[in-house]
């Protein structure tokens, strides 16, 4: 570790790497859908708060997945869009560390809110008579805090055994934005137990979640099979299909770029990949948990008839 090394005051963001002219069509197309997937989980969260109608367990957690997504995507994509136009792509240190241990500690909390909507629409479909008791709010609470709460402890686990290590040479981070395997890259020590550690928390809060989310699942297929009613059944397979589409895109992606082993052609497309958390998954998860979504639209209607008056 070295006690002669200077300390380290800013890295740079390499980036894509392509033309002028392709990074700028980028910087317009990337901005549309920050901008898109802002004012729609922005709008998700204003309903869910307005009004009275959708204050249930289901919207509840939505409304936590509406704020972690415009979080989610604030952190990272106004300095890639600053650095799709200017040529100083550096960023101190401070920045850095802290845009890593954000990006950590959201998709932390994101894989938790998504087992709690899970498991919420298990209780709702499997034993729809108790619902109410099973979630009353205060387990709704309890499940919402423990996941911010382990989020933001895991991240903060990442981060110390990140700061810990000494950097030397080229600080060039070959992504978009500070993510932690590109920065462990550039440190001048054994990462070992980074690694080790990255690998236990990808196997805790990705392989653990994805597993109780089939397991809920499993259940709920079972349970819309045995609907008689065959709108009922349609209903419910929307519902969950949607929910499912949204979690194997996240963890699917997730577990690509932190479980299975790297090689040299992978360093592209372990930039491209963090594009789909960033940009698209925020985008996605507003259109696919809620405007499509009946009690949404007639909640938006409202809104939007009181406020022609």
């Amino acid at each position: 570790m070295g006690g002669n090394r200077s300390w380290v005051t800013e890295f740079v963001l390499l980036g894509f790497q392509l033309s002028a002219q392709t990074e700028l069509l980028l910087f317009w197309v990337f901005s549309l859908l920050y901008i898109f997937s802002l004012l729609a989980n922005g709008m998700i969260f204003a309903l869910i708060c307005l009004d009275q109608r959708l204050h249930t367990p289901m919207y509840f957690f939505l409304s936590h997945l509406a704020i972690i997504d415009m979080s989610y995507a604030s952190n990272n994509v106004p300095k890639m869009l600053a650095n799709l136009v200017t040529q100083n792509r550096a960023i101190s240190f401070v920045p850095c560390i802290i845009q890593t241990y954000l990006y950590l500690a959201f998709a932390h909390i994101e894989c938790l809110i998504l087992v709690a909507m899970s498991y919420d629409r298990y209780v709702a479909i499997c034993h729809p008579l108790q619902y109410t008791v099973i979630m009353s709010w205060s387990v709704c609470l309890v499940l919402a805090a423990t996941s911010w709460s382990c989020g933001f402890v895991q991240a903060l686990l990442h981060v110390v055994l990140l700061v810990r290590l000494p950097f030397c040479g080229l600080q060039e981070v070959n992504h978009f934005f500070c993510e932690i395997l590109s920065v462990l890259k550039l440190a001048c020590a054994d990462t070992w137990l980074n690694k080790v550690v990255i690998f236990a928390a990808a196997v805790f809060v990705l392989v653990g979640p994805l597993c109780l989310v089939l397991v809920s699942y499993t259940h709920i297929l079972w349970a819309i099979l045995r609907i008689q009613s065959g709108e009922g059944r349609r209903k419910a397979f929307s519902t969950c299909s949607s929910h499912l589409c949204v979690v194997g895109l996240f963890f699917g992606i997730a577990m690509v770029v932190y479980m299975v082993p790297k090689s040299s052609q992978q360093e592209e497309m372990e930039k491209i990949l963090p594009l789909f958390h960033c940009l698209f998954n925020p985008m996605l998860n507003p259109l696919i948990y809620s405007l499509r979504n009946t009690q949404v639209k007639d909640a938006l209607c409202r809104a939007l008839q009181v406020r022609a008056r």
